[in-house]
């Protein structure tokens, strides 16, 4: 094997100081965190310009579930790019389109018949969604959403999403009619309880305050929900909170949305996460890592929730002839390599050394997390959970330095995501980099 990580040059190395001086130069701003300028990926490494070697534990931020440039997905993009790149799938027909549609309906969360639309991030497969539901219920102008959410940047998504305000500063006004309430962050729960004498509030307050004093259930065409919140920090609800949700949607009509784009695709040990909580959803978004590093989004619905008339929803690249080859290859290798269990057996490995983590330094507040979808959040007092943010920033730091690509969530959390296949011998060295890090960062914050 491939020695790994491996820095012969501190990064960011004179090559890679010459592509960010460009960027800086002429990128617009956005989201960069660490100065790294790469050259080639494959399976959980990274090599960057100046001849470093990183252990990927951030999988392209939840992209990469089968690996950097997996062969067969390389072998699928360009056999169907040789044939053909490009007619809009929305106005013409062709085989690839036609077979991942019918994958993934067959797919999707429960027996029900269901359609799919076919876009190019997670970000449409929600505008889409809410398409869906604005479609199906005229009169109905409310959406329900959770404080936390990260369901997009758009201008529709954006109004959704709640992780963070510099999201939607100077951005307003968004698309109206958005109630959020606060999701059930346990390990800072918003209504000072505990679970589980809380009795579900976090769920059961929607129905016995809001729907009685603010907000009409009859107004509220869909609540959109992530089964696991990814950029609010990898929070997973408690027991009962799931059903307890879709009860509340069920009972007052309102369709039930579960975005996947985070945590689907087998990244917690089941291809939906959902799948794990008990509830089928009324409309599915999937993006990310169903095309392996090629754009591709994919809202699953119920089939009488199709718009039924031509021209109501559409778009030019969703449904493009490479990204669905791409994206059959990615199903089979899913399937095929068995990267659920995979996901449940390394997400045990990875969670073990976590909490053997928290056991031994102080600034571990919480471990949580399902399957290989797991995080850390850091805190200055384990009493006061005073959030750590720049000891985070730190570790993000040293990771990089020392050979490590990993990524924060949540105000102070860091995100263990490695590529599903990643040998063990490299998932051991990546948590080995990360515990010294940890334990590094830890000394110098005293």
């Amino acid at each position: 094997m491939e020695k790994a990580p491996n820095i012969v040059v501190e990064p960011p190395g004179p090559k890679a100081m010459e592509i960010i001086k460009v960027d800086d130069e002429y990128l617009a701003t956005s989201t960069k965190v660490a100065k790294i300028a790469i050259a080639s990926a494959k399976g959980a490494l990274i090599k960057d310009v100046d001849g470093n070697t990183y252990i990927d534990f951030s999988s392209g931020v939840s992209v990469m579930n089968v690996g950097h440039c997996h062969p067969r997905i390389v072998k699928a993009v360009q056999e169907q790019s040789a044939k053909m790149m490009h007619v809009a799938g929305t106005d013409y027909y062709y085989q690839v389109q036609s077979d991942l549609v019918e994958r993934l309906c067959h797919l999707g969360p429960g027996d029900h018949p269901k359609k799919v639309f076919l876009s190019n991030s997670g970000t449409e497969t929600i505008e889409c969604a809410m398409k869906v539901a604005r479609w199906h219920f005229p009169d109905r102008k409310q959406f329900i959403a959770f404080t936390g959410a990260f369901h997009g940047r758009t201008m529709g998504s954006l109004s959704l999403t709640a992780s963070k305000t510099v999201h939607r500063e100077r951005f307003f006004p968004l698309v109206p009619g958005v109630a959020h309430f606060p999701y059930p962050y346990c390990y800072r729960c918003p209504y000072h309880l505990e679970h589980p004498s809380c009795g579900l509030l976090c769920a059961n307050i929607i129905k016995e305050h809001y729907f009685q004093n603010v907000l009409p259930p009859h107004d509220v065409a869909a609540l959109f929900m992530e089964p696991i919140q990814g950029e609010g920090g990898y929070i997973v609800p408690p027991k009962g909170w799931h059903s307890a949700i879709a009860k509340i949607a069920k009972d007052e009509g309102i369709l039930l949305v579960d975005d996947e784009v985070q945590a689907g695709m087998a990244r917690t040990g089941k291809m939906w996460a959902i799948e794990h909580f008990g509830v089928v959803p009324d409309i599915v978004c999937t993006a990310k890592t169903l095309g392996s590093g090629i754009p591709i989004g994919a809202t699953i619905f119920r089939k009488e929730l199709d718009f039924g008339v031509k021209g109501a929803h559409s778009n030019t690249f969703g449904g493009n002839c490479v990204a669905c080859a791409s994206a059959l290859a990615t199903l089979d290798i899913i399937r095929e390599e068995k990267l659920a269990e995979q996901a449940e057996m390394k997400g045990r490995l990875i969670r073990k050394r976590l909490e053997e983590m928290k056991e031994k330094y102080e600034i571990v507040g919480d471990v949580r997390g399902i399957g290989m979808m797991q995080a850390v959040e850091f805190v200055l007092d384990r009493k006061t959970k005073e959030p750590a943010v720049d000891l985070r920033n730190d570790v993000t730091s040293l990771c990089t330095k020392r050979g490590l690509v990993a990524i924060g969530c949540g105000r102070s959390g860091m995100r263990i995501i490695p590529p599903l296949v990643i040998e063990e011998e490299y998932l051991n060295a990546g948590l080995d980099v990360f515990e010294g890090c940890v334990r590094d960062a830890m000394r110098e914050c005293r």
